[in-house]
């Protein structure tokens, strides 16, 4: 006698009628045009407006607080939440680490989605970049050659590199994004370790990208920002062949 796996209809119509009302939730924040910290309506408003259940609202209420759609301070009332992207780390940092156990698929999606936001906005930033700003990012390749010599690990000093050189744009949403992949990508790199990573010639592939970036060679420096993940790509494929 066969067991059914599938979920009950039951089950199913009471998730869709959960995600139903999220959607509600969150459509009501856009029509009455409020913005992060504003406070929301009070549960029973918020009853009465959406016709649902106490218990109902609640159970959706905390989805879209675990989403970091809304605030919940308890003796204070429910806000919507400023921009939060820990979620989206936590969440992107998991679903990676756990295709390492299998064919890393998502490990590697993820590497291409950096690669190719930070290439193909590396124009946009040549063309803005001031001296002043090329003068930190220079001082940021220096510290990362010297401790690359003492066979140091720099990590901080590397992200602190590709965070300088998009700050030009001024695009707040795309730092947040890139602090986002950056917290992903380390976390992968502990998975997989840094054994054979060699520091200087990483170092060196930064000091070549700040050189195109200085020459205001656009298309160099996309090429280069391209190839720039290739090391951590294979490192991704040679550890799925090993598990």
């Amino acid at each position: 006698m066969s067991i059914s796996t599938a979920v009950p209809k039951a089950r199913f119509s009471a998730q869709a009628r959960l995600r139903a009302l999220q959607a509600d939730v969150m459509e009501l924040i856009l029509e009455r045009d409020l913005e992060a910290g504003d406070a929301m309506p009070t549960e029973n408003e918020l009853c009465e407006v959406l016709g649902v259940g106490r218990n109902t609202l609640r159970e959706s209420l905390k989805v879209l607080q675990a989403l970091g759609v809304i605030e919940i301070r308890h003796g204070f009332g429910m806000f919507v939440a400023p921009s939060n992207f820990e979620a989206l780390a936590d969440g992107l940092t998991f679903r990676g680490r756990l295709s390492l156990r299998h064919e890393g698929l998502e490990a590697l999606q993820l590497v291409d989605i950096r690669q190719a936001l930070e290439s193909g906005l590396i124009s946009a930033c040549i063309a803005v970049v001031s001296e002043e700003h090329l003068v930190r990012i220079a001082a940021v390749v220096e510290n990362m050659e010297v401790l690359a010599q003492d066979g140091e690990q720099f990590v901080e000093a590397d992200a602190e590199f590709h965070r300088l050189l998009f700050e030009p744009l001024g695009n707040d949403l795309l730092m947040n994004l890139m602090g986002v992949f950056w917290k992903v990508y380390r976390k992968i790199h502990l998975e997989i370790g840094t054994g054979g990573m060699d520091l200087v010639r990483t170092a060196a592939e930064h000091r070549s990208i700040y050189d195109a970036v200085v020459a205001q060679d656009a298309t160099t420096a996309a090429a280069l920002l391209s190839s720039h993940f290739d090391g951590i790509r294979a490192k991704i494929k040679q550890f799925v062949e090993a598990e």
